[in-house]
C-alpha cells in the first residue's frame, strides 16, 4: 500500500509520520507537528495532494492542493510532504529541500498487528 511506504520513507527522513485510517478502505498520512497540531495528507481519496491541519480535532489550517501533485510518483509525494511549511494558516510547500533529520523508530508490534503485518 502506497500510504504505508510513504510513512516509512518519511520516518526515515526524521518526519513524525503515521498511517491515517479515517474510514474503511481510506488511507492517508498524518504528520505530528511539534506544537501539538497534526497535518493529515489526502485521507479523502482525491488524486491531488493536499492537507488539513488540526489541533484537538479542530481545523486550524490547511495546505492547498500542491500544483502538479496528480503526476507525482512516490518519492515526489514523500519530498512534497517533507518540504511542507505549516507555520501560516494557509500552508505551502517550500521550494528548497529540507535537511533530513535522524530516522525515527520503526512501527511497534502493536502497529504491525493492527495494520496486518504489512510493514517491511
Amino acid at each position: 500500500m502506497k500510504a504505508r511506504r510513504v510513512v516509512a520513507q518519511l520516518r526515515e527522513r526524521g518526519v513524525d509520520a503515521h498511517l491515517e485510517r479515517p474510514a474503511t478502505y481510506q488511507f492517508g498520512v498524518a504528520v505530528q507537528l511539534p506544537d501539538g497540531r497534526r497535518a493529515v495528507w489526502d485521507a479523502d481519496s482525491s488524486a491531488a495532494l493536499s492537507a488539513t491541519v488540526l489541533r484537538d480535532g479542530v481545523l486550524v489550517g490547511f495546505v492547498p492542493v500542491v500544483e502538479g501533485s496528480e503526476d507525482l510518483d512516490e518519492p515526489g509525494v514523500v519530498d512534497a510532504i517533507a518540504r511542507a511549511d505549516y507555520d501560516a494558516p494557509v500552508g505551502r510547500v517550500r521550494p528548497e529541500p529540507v535537511p533530513a533529520g535522524p530516522p525515527l523508530s520503526k512501527p511497534s508490534l502493536f502497529q504491525w498487528r493492527r495494520d496486518g503485518f504489512r510493514y517491511r
